[in-house]
């Protein structure tokens, strides 16, 4: 069995799986997101053996529809499509919700594309309000999950 493992990772380390999976066909520079190299902004990487699959991004970030004084917001949220639906996105969620739960954070909350919302629910994150679009990115709905309260 290969050696799989989540670990705290580089913003520049998210870059392959972010272009590959979500930004397909467009500049590598469509990668970086606002905040990425933050102090409050931890990524972390999926492997295996020494191979990055999975990349997902947390920022402290409010959401003016919360009232949680304390937020953070998942980014970047991706899968190598090689390995999609075999159980790797639940594995670093989950090690995700875990760093949040080992904080004072109260919420946590997103925007999901649309055929990611069941992945999410299943997960325990729940939708607010109705879909809207992010050009040239599709349908999304924001969603959310809290913590320690």
């Amino acid at each position: 069995m290969d050696k799989i493992s989540i670990k705290k990772i580089n913003y520049l380390d998210t870059f392959p799986v972010r272009s590959a999976v979500l930004r397909q066909g467009k500049p590598i520079e469509t990668c970086s997101f606002l905040g990425d190299e933050t102090v409050g902004t931890t990524h972390f990487g999926l492997y295996i053996e020494n191979n990055i699959i999975g990349v997902a991004s947390v920022f402290t970030s409010n959401n003016e529809n919360f009232d949680n004084k304390t937020q953070l917001q998942l980014r970047g949220m991706a899968i190598l499509k090689e390995y999609q639906n075999m159980g790797f996105g639940k594995l670093l969620i989950e090690e995700i919700f875990n760093f949040i739960e080992s904080t004072q954070v109260e919420l946590l909350w997103f925007n999901a594309r649309e055929s990611a919302v069941p992945f999410y629910e299943k997960l325990g994150c729940i939708k607010k309000g109705t879909s809207f679009e992010i050009p040239e990115i599709g349908t999304h709905f924001l969603m959310y999950k809290y913590f320690n309260i």
